[in-house]
């Protein structure tokens, strides 16, 4: 189109230029020279023949422009999509132009998300307990008070090795009563002030065996039981017994090798169960397997094994002998002739999504720990079952029944069993903002739970609580 209008445009020209050239050197008539006239005047008759020739072909080309104005839309119409596209796309022969790359940018990779959250909540236990405590409680551990669970950021870089990025990192930060409960145990952390608000901070790398072998090095959180850290991914706004129970999180090495889409094993090489610095020089080690048969099912079993007995006593606070070595400052002491004896926790759970509406979890525990290698075992075991029903995408019901039996009082303190009762219903309003209801009945079989009256103790504590959680950022599915 754009040359026909030139060449138009030119053939006009021409047409304008050439009587007007001629008229200007043509020489003047000669009397005395007839001949030389006749020769001036058929040049200029030939002139005018080849300018009525290019008048004819521009009409032409007017006429041609004209029709393809005037039906752009039914040619466009009677070409396939690929052929509309094909004839969009540069000639074969001609160069496609790409941009420049910018050697500055600060774009943040596709692949790096940065997600905050607030996790707060009001619960009341009509057992009005002294000091609103509500005991055995990870999460939810304040009566008729408006808490701060948890106030957090994630930041993750994820490895991605199917577009040939085999290295990531992850850190997590949070802040808030479950942070206080769950991290930095003083019994196990020898610093415990140190890595308290690093729930997680881990490098990872994919190596090139088989079909990548990922392998974690950093503090992360554990894998033992169904329930995690981040409530907006859980079923319940408590957590439950267990979750409370086995270990939050472990320091060291774990490495992941996934033979195909239905199973994958699973191995680490940790500090210990809690411990961010180790209080002992035995390495914990965990073996897990995870098998998917179909999309609807998931199984997980893990075996883990640690030495849970400290080889020193640190003195953060006073009290140290004369003459202490120290830990940049923390005054300690070796403990003679330290205890040997074994951590052993089985541990299982199946998830089943029944139907689109219906999900179905099921945990299984055994824990054994002994002081030493001949000691008579402190002995825990039980488990959970968990039921969802989804009334709309937005809106569920979920309860879950718990029992754990504490023989030796290695979680509660007193040899008992206790069992839980939870129902919860959440609505999510949009995706950033959920509100959760729910009602948790604690009972044992001995007097433990507290009451408004010093000493006097009951066998349950019913409670009561409203859960609000609030996040935002670009990170897709679970936390």
């Amino acid at each position: 189109m754009f040359l026909r209008q030139l060449f138009a445009a030119s053939l006009l020209a021409l047409a304008a230029f050439v009587p007007a050239s001629l008229a200007q050197n043509a020489p003047a008539p000669n009397p005395a020279a007839p001949e030389d006239t006749r020769t001036l005047e058929q040049r200029i008759a030939d002139l005018q023949g080849i300018v009525a020739k290019l008048q004819a072909r521009l009409d032409r080309l007017e006429k041609i422009d004209q029709l393809e104005k005037n039906a752009p839309s039914a040619a466009a119409a009677a070409q396939p999509a690929t052929q509309q596209s094909a004839a969009l796309a540069p000639a074969p022969s001609q160069p496609v132009p790409v941009p420049a790359p910018n050697p500055v940018s600060n774009a943040v990779p596709p692949n790096t998300t940065i997600n905050f959250f607030l996790d707060g909540y009001y619960g009341y236990n009509f057992n009005d307990p002294i000091g609103r405590v509500n005991l055995l409680r990870a999460y939810d551990v304040s009566s008729n008070a408006f808490s701060i669970n948890q106030a957090g950021v994630i930041f993750e870089n994820a490895a991605d090795p199917d577009h040939g990025k085999r290295f990531g990192l992850r850190l997590d930060f949070q802040y808030g009563q479950a942070t206080q409960a769950s991290q930095g145990n003083p019994l196990n952390e020898p610093r415990p002030e140190i890595y308290r608000n690093i729930f997680q901070a881990y490098g990872t790398w994919v190596a090139p065996i088989g079909k990548g072998l990922t392998i974690d090095v950093g503090k992360f959180a554990s894998s033992l039981g169904y329930e995690g850290n981040y409530t907006k991914d859980q079923i319940n706004y408590s957590r439950s017994f267990w979750f409370n129970f086995l270990p939050f999180y472990h320091l060291g090495a774990r490495l992941n090798y996934k033979f195909n889409d239905k199973f994958a094993v699973n191995y680490w090489l940790v500090n210990g169960t809690n411990q961010s610095e180790p209080f002992n020089g035995f390495k914990d080690e965990f073996f897990g397997l995870s098998f998917t048969p179909t999309k609807n099912i998931t199984w997980n079993a893990q075996y883990y094994l640690g030495q849970e007995h400290p080889d020193v006593v640190y003195f953060p606070n006073g009290g140290a002998p004369p003459d202490a070595p120290t830990l940049q400052g923390v005054p300690f002491e070796p403990v003679p002739n330290p205890a040997h004896g074994k951590l052993h926790i089985f541990d299982t759970y199946v998830s089943w999504q029944l139907t689109p509406r219906w999900l179905a979890a099921v945990e299984a525990d055994d824990f054994i720990q002994r002081l030493n290698a001949n000691s008579y075992p402190v002995h825990t075991d039980g488990g959970a079952a968990y039921l969802r029903y989804q009334f709309t995408s937005k809106t569920y019901l979920g309860t879950r029944a718990e029992y754990l039996a504490d023989r030796g009082g290695s979680f509660t303190g007193i040899t008992q069993a206790v069992k839980e009762l939870t129902i919860t219903l959440s609505h999510r309003f949009d995706e950033g903002f959920q509100v959760m209801g729910e009602w948790r009945r604690d009972f044992s079989n001995q007097p433990y739970f507290y009451t408004n009256t010093l000493g006097i103790l009951k066998k349950e504590q019913n409670t009561a609580t409203l859960g609000l959680l609030w996040w935002f950022g670009e990170k897709q599915g679970a936390w």
